[in-house]
């Protein structure tokens, strides 16, 4: 385990209903003109058409964020905003977040986007960023508190990677989990088990420390009591989102210091090939994977499942704490995640299997059983 522990945080977080209210005042406080990216549903929404009002004079304009951006997308955001605006606010979805974090440095560096991206770039980020404020319409990625911008090309280079620096963290976040009533249930369970498996794979991270288990312990009982409330359209609910919301936040600061495992190693490269929902990748892996820890004989692995498995259900006597957490997420959720009619072809699983990472697992695990995972996870054309 690390003996030193990095974590990089927004400068302010504002979390509670009616926290999107401050956005008006927070832009007091940023330097000057701003570009608003944003998802189309949140612009459609009742949010929006009461807070444009009081945000008009502060906007330059607005980009509308449909999809995870491509280094062509960013480099024309560029070019048609480069000096144009001094603030960045991004409201909507992990992508709509990643667009704008990656706008909010790419504006401030002269080379193409392909040049900073990790995997295939050939240049570091120097840090320098337009001012950025990011407020989540979903409860999943955590990207209004990491240090990266995920840009996904399926068309050109074939990858998915991260524009990355610790600087990329915007400087504010805006927690309202208000913006995520009316979300249908298999958004809100795809995008909560997302968060699910950033807390657990940082849980079980080789980098993590005492520091990272407790916020990672603390964000998964956060998952536990939201998890079987999540679509509920009554206060329940409205409490219950409102902490997956923060749970979703915990997991982003933890995965920005001690790293993901082996299934954002797989659902990465499932990325670059194939548009589907990345938190509904990672819950379709998640299952299959708890199998594979219950097999593990790897005894910090177990230690830590156990402890887990105690602190989040102490009064269960569980012998196999692995399945007992599989068989509640499954028990539990508000909408099964975990069904698909997707397939792979046995050429596309075995280039996964090779391409794939083990990322910062405890246990490192061959392409055979990374391509068990993946064949586990969907079914295989022939």
């Amino acid at each position: 385990m690390s003996s030193i522990t990095a974590l990089c945080s927004n400068q302010q977080t504002l979390s509670g209903a009616g926290s999107l209210q401050e956005l008006p005042a927070l832009l007091a406080h940023t330097p000057g003109e701003a570009l608003l990216f944003a998802s189309p549903s949140f612009l459609k929404g009742p949010h929006w058409s009461d807070l444009s009002t009081s945000l008009d004079s502060h906007l330059v304009g607005i980009v509308e964020v449909t999809e995870e951006s491509s280094p062509q997308q960013l480099d024309a955001w560029v070019a048609t905003w480069r000096g144009r605006c001094r603030t960045v606010i991004a409201i909507g979805g992990g992508s709509t977040l990643d667009a704008g974090k990656a706008f909010s440095t790419l504006a401030c560096h002269p080379l193409p986007t392909q040049r900073y991206l990790e995997k295939v770039g050939d240049t570091p980020l120097s840090g320098d960023r337009l001012a950025l404020i990011a407020i989540p319409t979903t409860a999943g990625t955590g990207s209004e508190v990491t240090q990266n911008a995920v840009v996904t090309d399926t068309q050109i280079l074939k990858t998915k990677a991260s524009l990355r620096h610790p600087h990329l963290v915007p400087d504010y976040a805006i927690l309202d989990a208000r913006l995520m009533k009316g979300t249908p249930a298999h958004i809100l369970a795809q995008c909560g088990i997302d968060a699910f498996t950033h807390l657990f794979e940082a849980y079980l991270s080789r980098s993590a420390s005492p520091l990272i288990h407790a916020l990672s312990t603390t964000g998964l009982a956060l998952f536990v009591e939201a998890w079987p409330n999540l679509a509920l359209d009554d206060e329940v609910g409205e409490v219950a989102r409102e902490k997956m919301l923060n749970a979703s936040w915990l997991g982003g600061l933890c995965l920005a210091s001690a790293g993901l495992g082996v299934i954002h190693g797989i659902a990465g490269e499932i990325g670059a090939y194939k548009s589907w929902h990345h938190g509904k990748v990672c819950g379709q892996l998640l299952l299959p994977f708890f199998d594979l820890l219950a097999d593990s004989d790897n005894d910090p692995q177990q230690q830590l499942l156990h402890s887990l498995n105690h602190r989040l259900f102490p009064l269960a006597q569980q012998q196999f704490p692995a399945q007992h957490l599989k068989l509640w997420i499954m028990d539990n959720a508000c909408s099964p995640f975990w069904q698909s009619d997707f397939t792979l072809s046995a050429d596309e699983v075995t280039a996964l299997a090779q391409r794939s990472t083990n990322k910062n697992s405890l246990v490192d695990y061959n392409a055979t059983q990374r391509a068990t995972l993946i064949t586990q996870a969907w079914q295989t054309a022939r």
